[in-house]
């Protein structure tokens, strides 16, 4: 996985982060990702450090961090030291976002359940799922 005396290219990056290539190029657009060197050519040259910050981006990504959050906690982790309690402010109030959605998420079930228990199937002219979504009460 190292970079070599040279560096590697785009798709090696994505072929080892599972990162496509679009989407490697939006994080260097972003502001997430640094740019890389390029060769005379024109390519783009990564080294490990990319694949390292890339993957601290991907896995922030998939625990639902928006990317103001990565960015706020990639410009903490690019400090000399830290601060963890700003990380932990940051990571506390994403958890409290996941909350009202796992709250929401659970009042969007019951309501699914309600209507469409209320619902018997067949063909009816008054269908109660129908009419639920209509007047907005179960």
């Amino acid at each position: 996985m190292g970079a070599g005396r040279h560096g590697f290219g785009i798709g090696r990056l994505s072929r080892e982060t599972g990162c496509n290539i679009e989407t490697i190029r939006y994080y260097e657009k972003a502001g997430l990702l640094p740019a890389p060197p390029r060769t005379p050519g024109g390519h783009r040259l990564y080294a490990d450090e990319h694949m390292r910050r890339l993957g601290f981006i991907r896995r922030s990504r998939e625990l639902g961090f928006s990317l103001d959050d990565i960015r706020a906690l990639l410009g903490l982790a690019d400090g000399d030291n830290p601060n963890c309690g700003k990380v932990r402010e940051i990571t506390l109030h994403h958890l409290q976002g996941v909350r009202e959605k796992i709250s929401d998420l659970g009042r969007l079930e019951r309501t699914l359940t309600t209507i469409s228990a209320a619902c018997e199937g067949g063909v009816a002219p008054d269908c109660p799922i129908i009419d639920a979504l209509y007047t907005g009460r179960p």
